[in-house]
């Protein structure tokens, strides 16, 4: 609600617990329910801006009246709710046809069309062949100032600079090839180049019913 042209696609789960009637009536009231929130947030908003516009010193209020005016202005995409069976392979394909279908419809993601510079695909690239490499750690974490070392190495890449590197890898995370936390301190000069070792080492930190497992323990 806060990302401005923001596109959702609503995923239902556990299909296979309910009855194919009861499927249509609980998509039905999600959506319904989602399109009241948003109405109910809209009003919200509005009325919030009447009573600064309207208050006897609105000059003292002017970035309460901004801040909201912008959060009027973001514009929300609500797709239409897609059902699936988390134990059928074939409903998990279909759910991922149905994200691929969305994500390359100009209407909804008019940047799909960009044309990359050809050192996007050779940087890319490059990552691909370090990150499969046997001198490669499992963890797959690799210094950022490093891994520019490394790639400087690439006869293309040789004059390869940090700030071009870093656009680069903005957009490598974005499409999920890396992960790069730059907007956290201690985590900003760190490229983590195989991102399912994130997941691995998340699953062994957070589990279901921790605490109980913990308590459970003599």
């Amino acid at each position: 609600m806060r990302v401005p042209n923001s596109v959702v696609l609503p995923v239902g789960t556990h299909v296979d617990c309910c009855r194919e009637e009861e499927v249509e009536e609980k998509r039905h009231n999600i959506m319904a329910k989602i399109t009241a929130m948003l109405m109910e947030r809209k009003s919200n908003l509005a009325h919030f801006i009447n009573n600064l516009e309207g208050s006897e010193e609105p000059e003292f209020y002017v970035d309460q009246w901004e801040k909201l005016k912008e959060m009027e202005s973001c514009t929300l995409t609500i797709l239409n709710l897609v059902a699936v069976n988390c134990t059928d392979h074939r409903d998990i394909k279909k759910l991922e046809a149905t994200i691929l279908e969305h994500v390359k419809n100009e209407q909804l993601f008019p940047e799909v069309v960009r044309v990359l510079p050809p050192v996007y695909r050779q940087v890319e690239a490059a990552i691909v062949d370090i990150a499969q490499s046997e001198e490669m750690a499992d963890h797959g974490m690799m210094d950022l100032q490093y891994l520019l070392s490394k790639l400087s190495q690439y006869k293309h890449l040789a004059n390869l600079g940090r700030e071009l590197l870093q656009d680069i890898l903005r957009y490598l995370h974005r499409i999920g090839l890396v992960v790069w936390y730059e907007e956290i301190k201690h985590l900003e000069s760190t490229v983590f180049l195989q991102p399912t070792f994130l997941i691995t080492m998340f699953k062994l930190l957070v589990r279901y019913r921790l605490v109980q497992q913990l308590e459970s323990i003599s």
